[in-house]
C-alpha cells in the first residue's frame, strides 16, 4: 500500500494565496481546484487533503482574510491617547487591506460567507477602541463604531479599486487627512490635527 502524501503549511499557504486571487477576480463560482492546484505547483489532491474540498477550501481563504486582518489589528500598539490609538488603527485597516488585496476583496465581497467566529473579532477590536474614547452606551458605540468602519472600508475600497488619484504616497496622505477631518466628527470629538 503506498504511502500518503504529507503535505507541509508552505503549500497550504501557496493554496490560500492562489485561491484568494482566483475568488477576488471571478468570484467563487469561478474557482476551479485544477487550476489552482496548477498554479501553486501541486495536484487537486493536496487540495482535498489539506482542506477537504472546493467548499472547505474557499471558506478557509475566507478565514485565512480575517485571521490576517486580525493579526494586523492586533499588532496596533495601544497607548495612553485613545484618540492617537483609534487613528492608528485607522490606517492599520488600510496597511493590511493594501498588504492582502485579494484577500479583503474575498472577505467583503458578499460572495463568500464567512462565520461570524472569523469576522466578530475585528470588528470587537474597532467597537473596543471606540468605547475607550467616546464612551457611553452600548448602543451608541456600536452605531460610531459601524460610522467609522464604513469610512474607513469606503476609502479603501476605492483606493483598491483605482478610484483615488495619485501615487501610493499621496493616497495615504489622502487617506490620514480624511480620517482626520471625518473620523472625530463621526464621533463627536474636536478635529484631530495628528
Amino acid at each position: 500500500m503506498p504511502r500518503p502524501r504529507r503535505y507541509d503549511e508552505e503549500l497550504r499557504r501557496r493554496l490560500l494565496e492562489v485561491a484568494s486571487e482566483a475568488i477576488s477576480k471571478q468570484g467563487p463560482q469561478g474557482v476551479s481546484l485544477r487550476a489552482i492546484a496548477g498554479r501553486a505547483g501541486t495536484t487537486t489532491a493536496a487540495v482535498y487533503a489539506l482542506f477537504g474540498g472546493r467548499e472547505q477550501l474557499i471558506e478557509a481563504v475566507a478565514a485565512e482574510g480575517f485571521t490576517r486582518f486580525g493579526a494586523h489589528l492586533d499588532a496596533t500598539p495601544r497607548t495612553a491617547d485613545p484618540s492617537a490609538d483609534l487613528l492608528t488603527l485607522g490606517l492599520t485597516y488600510r496597511t493590511s487591506a493594501l498588504a492582502d488585496p485579494h484577500f479583503y476583496r474575498v472577505m467583503f465581497s458578499g460572495t463568500v460567507t464567512v462565520p461570524a467566529a472569523d469576522s466578530a473579532p475585528t470588528f470587537s477590536t474597532l467597537r473596543d477602541a471606540v468605547r475607550r474614547l467616546v464612551g457611553g452606551p452600548a448602543d451608541i458605540v456600536e452605531q460610531r463604531s459601524y460610522q467609522l468602519w464604513s469610512l474607513v472600508h469606503g476609502l479603501v475600497d476605492l483606493e483598491l479599486g483605482g478610484y483615488l488619484p495619485g501615487d501610493g504616497a499621496e493616497r495615504a496622505e489622502r487617506y490620514r487627512q480624511t480620517l482626520n477631518a471625518l473620523g472625530p466628527a463621526l464621533l463627536g470629538q474636536p478635529p484631530s490635527d495628528g
